[in-house]
């Protein structure tokens, strides 16, 4: 039997640190494998290569409180919460057949009738022709992590739904203000615009449930820009286009992203490329080393429009949100028929700000 430790995930389960050739000999052994196991915080197991499950330690039939060997051969399953069964069976049979660790969460009935939440894990040992002579296996509880974690999604979805509001109610009170002030109408607007794109930033990464999750789940660059875009006639018409690997960012990071494209793609249409018919826009992702570059570049804008070159607010916004914000790095330069500016930023900072 081959000698290596089993590494199945952080924890307490013994499943972490047994050692595989420690585990055949003791089962070879029996009594002392099985004294060994009763000694064990979790449920402990084991089955034959053909999955048929030939012994729980005493853990097993505490928790339960079924029959000793009522539950062998394939009557562990009726065990499962019937809503859970499927995938069981799927990822079991899975492993029987590839040799792959086995890993599920499923909920166990109790003794007194109520289910707890589990996490199973189960390795083959193995023996020196790669054949599998056996399974070894534990189930650890692991109900009360799940329950923090379901008391921590809905707060994060309180929270998440009231800053919805917070977003609602200070565009409303600009609204208010602009129309009762004509002078504050054109700043509203603009400033409307970028509360708006703060608000589908932060609906794209938010804490969602089940029906009020996007159709896309995972959170891109890429997706995230079409997010802010979307609204930007010019890039369903194709004159405004993202390219690139998918990189991943994180809620915290969407922020400033949000703000420096929507503020770009905003420039663009007063002076830019988007200003005229024919203008094009690229933005070119990239991954080189531990940076993500970014290359915007206006094609066809007007000849160096002195307003689109002017430094207002909306340069300092994009300055604040690039390099503190994001801890990066930008090269703004001007080329014959409109603006080129490149972004660099660590990729760690996108993830982790």
């Amino acid at each position: 039997i081959r000698s290596f430790q089993l590494k199945t995930g952080a924890g307490t389960d013994p499943m972490d640190v047994l050692p595989l050739a420690d585990v055949g000999a003791l089962q070879s052994a029996g009594s002392a494998f099985h004294a060994l196991a009763d000694t064990m915080p979790q449920m402990v197991w084991s089955s034959l290569p053909d999955g048929s499950h030939d012994y729980y330690n005493a853990q097993w039939y505490e928790f339960t409180g079924v029959p000793v060997g009522s539950t062998d051969g394939e009557g562990w399953a009726g065990m499962f919460h019937e809503e859970d069964q499927p995938a069981a069976w799927e990822k079991w049979k899975h492993s029987l057949a590839t040799g792959e660790p086995y890993e599920v969460e499923y909920r166990l009935r109790h003794h007194s009738g109520e289910y707890r939440w589990m996490i199973g894990r189960a390795l083959p040992i193995i023996d020196d022709e790669g054949r599998i002579q056996r399974w070894i296996g534990t189930c650890t509880d692991i109900e009360e992590q799940k329950r923090i974690a379901l008391q921590n999604e809905i707060l994060s979805q309180e929270l998440s739904h009231r800053i919805k509001n917070i977003f609602a109610i200070v565009s409303g009170l600009i609204s208010l203000t602009a129309r009762s002030n004509e002078a504050f109408a054109d700043a509203a607007k603009d400033l409307l615009g970028r509360i708006s794109a703060l608000g589908r930033a932060h609906e794209f990464v938010r804490p969602h449930s089940e029906k009020s999750r996007p159709i896309v789940e995972d959170v891109t660059l890429s997706t995230l820009l079409a997010t802010i875009f979307e609204s930007y006639p010019a890039f369903s018409e194709g004159r405004l286009e993202i390219s690139g690997p998918d990189i991943g960012v994180d809620s915290r990071a969407a922020t400033p992203v949000a703000l420096v494209f929507h503020e770009l793609a905003t420039n663009a249409m007063k002076y830019g490329a988007l200003s005229v018919p024919d203008g094009r826009i690229t933005l070119d992702l990239a991954i080189e080393d531990e940076m993500v570059r970014f290359r915007w570049v206006e094609q066809g804008s007007p000849s160096k429009s002195a307003e689109m070159q002017r430094e207002g607010f909306g340069s300092r916004l994009i300055d604040m949100a690039v390099r503190q914000q994001l801890g990066g790095s930008y090269e703004r330069n001007w080329l014959d028929d409109g603006l080129e500016l490149s972004i660099a930023v660590k990729g760690n900072r996108l993830e982790e700000i």
